[in-house]
């Protein structure tokens, strides 16, 4: 018998599975299941957008383009973030193209951190931060967010972490799994602290056009000094509905974004052209479908955080993205407890608030992104559930 452990990097043995994944796995092997687990847009891309990548099929555009990506597609993404949060970069050496926003994320900590250096990540957050670093040789330190702070971080939260090694900033706003929202005066503050230490910041803001209210989304890369020690990352999956086109992108320092596209494209070559001739396309004629499902997931958002208090369980209400993060403290059980019992017992698929960071245990993370009907007999079945826990 081959011990296949001998073969395999010890770094990557020790990442534990995605918390989001193994609950979308049981909800799949199930019959009537209702899932506000995964967060993948119920809207289908639209038309206009479809119908360019058809047209480019049609035309027989489907070679390989430049590393970084095809060129006007660079100009589109620098005139998006100049438009509209103020922030001017060159598409030559100062963009690049990448197979999703997790791509993105991926290359840019592949290339800043080194074995040893330590990265302070914000907690709760997405599931992939924390697993790059670590087999990148380097340590995450969790920035532990709370509910009282509206789930935002805070400077004095920095200078606690901080140690002689500390080298990054990773900065996921708006927030996934809290749905919380940092303003211009909000990051005005990390900014100094960050500047003051000589940080570099990886901001994640995928979620970037998903903002709620009259007040919309701040880049940090926007506050003065932070552009320079700033890689900003995007993609088009939750802004135009484009899950499945795995396209998104990095934006910062040329030295930086060369070095990860020399990474990218040993890694990958090039992101795919059907894909990058379609993000054009969304990029020119896209805001007004950005502003229709805006609207919708305000009413979806507004809805799903009434139901849970409705319920008797405090729920944040969030000010970006399409997440609700309920607690569910009150019903005794733990997080993992809850999402098992509720997908087994009712059939409704959710995650655990544990999966985003220990400081998530008490918590749920719940998608709204999915149809009202489909939230609705979800929060319906869960209100059941939880009136047969607490009896």
């Amino acid at each position: 018998m081959i011990d296949y452990s001998d073969f395999l990097n010890e770094s990557i043995l020790k990442v534990k599975p995605s918390g989001i994944r193994k609950f979308f796995s049981i909800a799949e092997e199930m019959e009537n299941v209702i899932s506000l687990g995964v967060g993948e847009p119920d809207f289908l891309t639209p038309w206009h957008i479809r119908r360019s990548a058809i047209d480019n099929l049609d035309r027989g555009s489907t070679r390989y383009t430049a590393n970084a990506g095809l060129m006007p597609l660079r100009e589109e993404i620098c005139a998006f973030y100049k438009r509209k949060y103020n922030v001017g970069y060159d598409p030559d050496d100062e963009v690049l193209v990448t197979v999703g926003g997790s791509e993105g994320i991926d290359m840019a900590i592949r290339t800043i951190i080194s074995s040893g250096d330590e990265a302070l990540v914000v907690e709760p957050s997405f599931v992939c931060y924390k697993p790059i670093i670590e087999t990148c040789g380097g340590k995450a330190i969790p920035l532990v967010t709370r509910e009282s702070d509206c789930f935002k971080l805070t400077a004095d939260e920095i200078e606690k972490a901080l140690t002689g090694k500390t080298k990054v900033l990773v900065f996921p706003y708006p927030n996934n799994p809290t749905g919380a929202v940092m303003r211009k005066e909000e990051l005005e503050k990390i900014a100094e602290v960050v500047k003051k230490h000589n940080l570099f910041v990886i901001s994640d803001e995928i979620y970037s056009e998903l903002t709620y209210g009259e007040q919309r989304h701040c880049s940090i890369a926007s506050i003065d000094g932070m552009r320079e020690r700033t890689v900003v990352i995007n993609g088009f999956s939750k802004t135009y509905s484009m899950t499945g086109w795995r396209l998104g992108y990095a934006l910062g320092p040329a030295p930086v974004i060369r070095q990860m596209t020399k990474l990218h494209q040993f890694a990958v070559m090039s992101a795919p052209t059907t894909s990058q001739r379609a993000a054009i396309e969304a990029l020119k004629n896209g805001d007004a479908d950005i502003e229709k499902m805006l609207s919708d997931y305000d009413m979806r958002r507004r809805y799903t955080v009434n139901a849970f208090r409705e319920i008797g369980l405090d729920c944040f209400e969030p000010e970006g993205a399409f997440y609700a993060f309920p607690c569910i403290k009150s019903t005794g059980l733990s997080s993992d407890e809850f999402c098992e019992r509720l997908i087994k017992e009712k059939h409704v698929a959710v995650i655990p608030g544990n999966a985003f960071g220990d400081c998530g245990e008490g918590y749920i993370r719940v998608s709204y992104c999915y149809s009202i009907e489909n939230i609705k007999a979800a929060v319906q079945r869960i209100a059941e559930f939880v009136r047969e826990i607490k009896g």
